[in-house]
């Protein structure tokens, strides 16, 4: 992708943005370009040079252990059908979430998370012209998920102003979670995997900073990050964690089920009717956006309805739909495609947030399905934009 077109790009992603920005006079252009040149040279460091990529492959082979140490488990289970290749989304991709949640787990009892938390949070302030708040709430949406993230903040939601709550809902749709970033490595290359992580962080500052700025002088609530489950002795902790990510694991399994059978059904009913699938009928509604991120134009067709999928259904569905063309794309539309995939950008991602936040606060919880088609239009920019990041340097 040259100069020019990532230029090009940027105006656009950033002009869809502006076009729904809750107060366009106070958007602070000295933090946009500041992030946007950190995210830049962040996306040159860890897919370009050889010491930046040194770091995502440690990474990624550090997940590839953990990978290892869950497949352990599946196979006592199961008798050895994982090494067998047989249903590997459910053993081989659903399966690691359970273990991988149980060491977040382990992080937290032992209080190791909350120290991450506000360290690195306090230093994403700094930079991002937000609220701590704001940055404490990145980094505990990437490691705790969309759900449980929410929990460490029970005590201050119900007094956060609806501009503010705006902010933390769009974050936790924008990221995903540690607990099921293995399972992502399973069908995409994990280098990209590690890199649209960090790179999603930092659209979502950019994306917010224009949609929902951040007004000098604002009052910061006081922080008390709640400790969760500080009660239960370690093996309680252990369990529930363990059954917190058996349960992630069924509700992702039910989803795939329902919108992979439900795609395919819509499929059949569009090419009897129009000669088209739905996909690649919505292919070419995003076929632009496609080809803006840097895709290929010999890709760009293929993977719109890829990007497509990941809106309408989930991320799941959409790398397993993946998988289908994968040797089709070449390497540099496939790296692009795959950063756009890493989040949790799409409509069933409002239900989620909503109703965590409805749990701990009924009034909130309405306020932010009111905001849903925004969260999940701000959260698909975020996705374009890190896609672009990626275009500029792959």
């Amino acid at each position: 992708m040259n100069i020019l077109h990532f230029v090009l790009a940027l105006f656009v992603i950033l002009g869809l943005a502006w076009l729904v920005s809750f107060d366009r006079k106070t958007i602070r252009i000295r933090y946009l370009v500041q992030l946007i040149v950190i995210e830049g040279l962040l996306a040159f460091f860890f897919l370009h040079s050889d010491s930046g990529l040194s770091i995502i492959n440690g990474v990624s082979g550090f997940f590839g252990h953990l990978l290892a140490f869950a497949a352990d488990g599946s196979d006592f289970v199961f008798g050895g059908m994982s090494k067998a290749g047989l249903a590997f989304i459910f053993l081989g991709v659903l399966c690691p979430i359970i273990f991988i949640s149980a060491l977040i787990g382990i992080l937290q009892h032992f209080r190791i998370l909350p120290v991450i938390i506000r360290v690195v949070g306090l230093l994403l302030s700094k930079v991002n012209g937000m609220g701590k708040l704001e940055s404490f709430n990145a980094i505990s949406s990437l490691i705790l998920g969309q759900s449980e993230n929410f929990i460490v903040y029970k005590g201050i939601l119900a007094d956060l102003s609806s501009r503010r709550l705006f902010t933390m809902a769009a974050t936790a749709m924008s990221t995903v979670s540690l607990a099921i970033v293995g399972a992502y490595m399973t069908m995409l290359e994990p280098k990209y995997v590690v890199a649209a992580l960090i790179l999603n962080m930092f659209s979502t500052f950019i994306i917010l900073t224009i949609i929902n700025p951040s007004r000098p002088g604002t009052e910061e609530p006081e922080i008390k990050l709640e400790k969760l489950h500080e009660s239960q002795s370690f093996f309680e902790m252990l369990g529930e964690y363990i059954l917190a990510g058996f349960k992630v694991a069924m509700i992702i399994l039910a989803m795939l089920i329902g919108f992979i059978a439900l795609i395919s059904a819509v499929n059949a009913l569009f090419a009897t009717v129009f000669g088209l699938s739905f996909q690649q009928i919505l292919g070419y509604v995003f076929y632009p956006f496609a080809w803006l991120v840097g895709i290929p134009h010999a890709d760009a067709l293929a993977a719109a309805g890829i990007m497509a999928t990941k809106l309408v259904a989930n991320e799941f569905v959409a790398m397993i739909e993946l998988q289908k063309i994968m040797a089709t794309l070449s390497p540099r539309g496939l790296g692009i495609l795959s950063v756009f995939l890493v989040s949790f950008a799409n409509f069933a991602s409002i239900g989620i947030v909503a109703g965590a936040i409805k749990g701990l606060s009924e009034q909130q919880g309405n306020v932010v399905s009111r905001f849903g088609l925004r969260l999940v239009y701000g959260a698909t920019l975020v996705s374009l934009l890190s896609a672009a990041f990626a275009g500029l340097v792959l």
